[in-house]
């Protein structure tokens, strides 16, 4: 088993299926070594959109269903790093950045908050080579009314 895999493991945590693109995409692309993962939304483990994961921070998203949202969407673009690795998780080097994108009102403050959801993901799978940039906004809207999207970029060996 390896070092990742374990830590998966010790940390109760199951990767889901890497979800299919949801129109004329690629889920990741790899360049040298670095793999662009496309904005992965929270779809769980069955590969469907939980009615607490849809609408707005500020709106009808709560700030603690926004975080597990974004821990989603992390655990998704993991799942993709691993298919792109032929299942080898021990090949990343580096979580390089995190782009997170909130559905919110226009009102809504608390963006990196709800990102740490994801960051702190990183950082628990991989230690210090899960610190990584981030970008966070607010948007408008999000496809199929998600509250969070995430996309990334890791360095791999």
């Amino acid at each position: 088993m390896s070092n990742i895999e374990q830590r998966l493991n010790e940390l109760g945590i199951a990767l889901p299926p890497a979800p299919a693109p949801a129109a004329n995409y690629v889920p990741y692309v790899r360049s040298g070594n670095l793999i662009f993962v496309a904005g992965q939304v929270c779809f769980g483990a069955d590969g469907k959109l939980a009615e607490r994961h849809k609408g707005k921070l500020g709106g009808g998203v709560s700030d603690e269903m926004g975080r597990e949202a974004a821990r989603i969407c992390a655990l998704n673009v993991i799942a993709q790093v691993k298919a792109a690795l032929d299942g080898d998780l021990n090949k990343v080097v580096r979580c390089v950045r995190l782009g997170g994108f909130i559905n919110t009102t226009p009102d809504y403050a608390a963006i990196p908050q709800i990102m740490n959801g994801a960051s702190d993901l990183m950082v628990e799978i991989f230690g210090e080579a899960g610190k990584h940039a981030r970008s966070t906004v607010g948007v408008a809207e999000l496809p199929m009314d998600c509250a969070v999207e995430v996309e990334a970029i890791f360095e791999v060996a």
